[in-house]
């Protein structure tokens, strides 16, 4: 596994190539998430670059090390870019994106053993679920690792994400550590004209929550809020991080518009785009004839 990234400035252009591999990816599949996983784009390449304690040897049950969910499961884009240019499986299978057998599916699997993916997530609430259940393991078992949950906005309104909110607070997993993508979209418009979330601060410090805002597509306020959400453990109180974002960073034709949450760019669209990221570590290979290793576990 690479060294950490302590540089801002690297971690920014290593973000930059991860927006160029998820434009490619959801151009050749013509289909997928673009606008989210932009979005979340520079909060994955903090998470996973700089601020997760991970280990060579992937296993399912994280013993010892951070574990990630990705609630929000339809970014997952993002989440593959960030696990192939961290190493967990060759860059040149992105190529396989969404494709039948692939390991790569729309939203992550498990089926196929993907190095990652720890569960299947993407019916939105219940991966927050399955990581506050991690949580409560690792407190258990005294392991020393944080558990990570990315969330939407628009996911806030399940249920199922506010039993899992009132759950944490109550058994005291201060190891737990939400972010929520706030860019005030959703799959059908603006969050407020679908089901406003009204005063989303207040809601979760009323559920028993430690709560940050913070500017998500600033790597440094994002890498600040989540180093510092780590010190608190000790103190019994779960962090949310409430990161303000715009979907589809870092493309203009992408911004502030949730017309761009489920669809794919055509190649003109797909050329702009690219014109606008800067490629810093090489884009990878596409290989339409790509054949993954099936890694069971």
């Amino acid at each position: 596994m690479k060294e950490k990234v302590t540089d801002i400035d690297q971690l920014k252009q290593i973000a930059s190539q991860v927006r160029r591999d998820i434009l490619r990816m959801v151009y050749f599949a013509s289909s997928g998430h673009p606008g989210g996983s932009l979005g979340c784009t520079d909060m994955m390449t903090a998470l996973y670059f700089r601020v997760m304690n991970q280990s060579d040897n992937f296993e399912m049950n994280a013993k010892g090390q951070d574990a990630f969910f990705m609630s929000n499961g339809h970014i997952s884009p993002v989440l593959y870019s960030v696990l192939a240019r961290r190493g967990y499986f060759p860059l040149e299978e992105l190529s396989t994106f969404r494709k039948i057998n692939s390991r790569l599916q729309g939203h992550p699997t498990t089926h196929e053993g993907l190095p990652g993916i720890r569960v299947a997530t993407g019916s939105l609430g219940q991966g927050f679920s399955v990581g506050v259940g991690m949580a409560l393991a690792k407190k258990m078992d005294n392991d020393p690792g944080f558990v990570h949950v990315s969330t939407g906005d628009g996911e806030l309104q399940e249920g199922q994400i506010w039993e899992a909110a009132m759950f944490a607070p109550f058994h005291k997993l201060d190891n737990l550590i939400v972010t929520v993508d706030w860019n005030g979209q959703q799959i059908d418009g603006p969050n407020d004209k679908i089901l406003s979330l009204g005063d989303l601060e207040g809601k979760w410090r009323t559920f028993g929550w430690r709560v940050v805002v913070t500017d998500g597509n600033d790597m440094a306020s994002i890498v600040h809020a989540l180093e510092e959400a780590r010190t608190h453990r000790g103190t019994e109180i779960p962090t949310v991080i409430l990161m303000r974002t715009n979907m589809g960073q870092g493309v203009d034709f992408m911004m502030g518009t949730n017309a761009w949450h489920g669809k794919a760019p055509n190649m003109e669209q797909t050329e702009k785009g690219l014109a606008q990221l800067k490629e810093t570590l090489g884009d990878y290979v596409y290989n339409e004839n790509y054949q993954a290793p099936h890694l069971k576990h």
